[in-house]
């Protein structure tokens, strides 16, 4: 870069094609300033220097557009995910929510007996779905996953055992967890970033918002009684938060359009997960 800045300025004082040499530049400048008494030599040519270097910096500047920063993106992508998914609340359900209620806030659900083991079998295929994945980890970054203490299979099977005994009719999985294992399924094998999505989503909601969904049909159908669906060995605020470090450390090796596309996934694990729930009121 030196050399090209020397050359420049050297064009510019002498409107010569050659290059002058440093050991010449101050003999020439004295040449130049007694045929120009007007001519401050060694100072016009610092100062020529100066501004060629100022506007060289200014452009570089102006080419190298800000990164775009977005939200969440600082404390990790695990931030960002939630970021998007707090948006697609309604905003009775969170602060953060921007949708228009739609139906009856939980507090008001009016559930069925039958709806809601309609809604725990298509649960259990969905996490039965979700746990071979992660245990066939046919992507080496879903290893990561495994044995989290968020797995719902096993508390939802002792939960149907425990229904029939009570003399309950299992059902079959209906068209909303079938229609949903089968595009996990298929997510799974093609499109990583996309799974990942769904799973995120679908373990966290539930220890949120599944848990106040929970005691709501305790509260109204089961006398009160706490399923193993809604209980985990261990302190849940912990696994969750090693659940988070593990998603942004697989993060870390995506492009920023991998993230992108992860991140609009979200809607369509709503959509599929909203269905399913929407079994309990059936």
């Amino acid at each position: 870069m030196a050399s090209i800045s020397s050359t420049s300025q050297s064009h510019l004082i002498f409107n010569k094609p050659n290059i002058v040499s440093p050991k010449n530049i101050k003999s020439t400048l004295l040449s130049l300033s007694i045929k120009n008494p007007g001519f401050n030599s060694w100072s016009s040519y610092k100062k020529s220097l100066s501004l060629k270097k100022i506007n060289v910096v200014s452009a570089t500047a102006a080419d190298q557009k800000p990164k775009k920063r977005y939200p969440g993106e600082a404390k990790g992508f695990v931030e960002e995910m939630r970021f998007v998914a707090m948006k697609l609340h309604s905003k009775d359900q969170a602060k953060e929510g921007e949708k228009e209620p739609q139906g009856k806030p939980v507090a008001k659900w009016e559930p069925s007996f039958e709806g809601y083991l309609k809604f725990l079998v298509d649960s259990k295929l969905v996490y039965d779905t979700l746990e071979g994945i992660i245990a066939k980890a046919e992507y080496p970054e879903y290893a990561e996953f495994r044995n989290t203490g968020l797995e719902r299979s096993e508390g939802l099977q002792k939960d149907l055992e425990w229904f029939e005994e009570q003399g309950h009719d299992i059902p079959e999985p209906s068209p909303p967890g079938l229609n949903y294992a089968q595009k996990l399924e298929e997510l799974s094998k093609n499109d990583p970033q996309a799974f990942i999505c769904h799973f995120y989503n679908t373990y966290f909601a539930h220890s949120a918002g599944g848990r106040m969904i929970g005691r709501k049909v305790a509260t109204e159908i089961l006398n009160g009684k706490e399923l193993n669906f809604y209980k985990w060995e261990g302190d849940l605020s912990q696994l969750l938060q090693n659940v988070r470090d593990k998603l942004n450390q697989v993060a870390e090796s995506w492009t920023r359009e991998e993230k992108n596309h992860c991140l609009e996934e979200t809607e369509k694990s709503f959509k599929y997960s909203g269905d399913i729930l929407s079994l309990i009121l059936s």
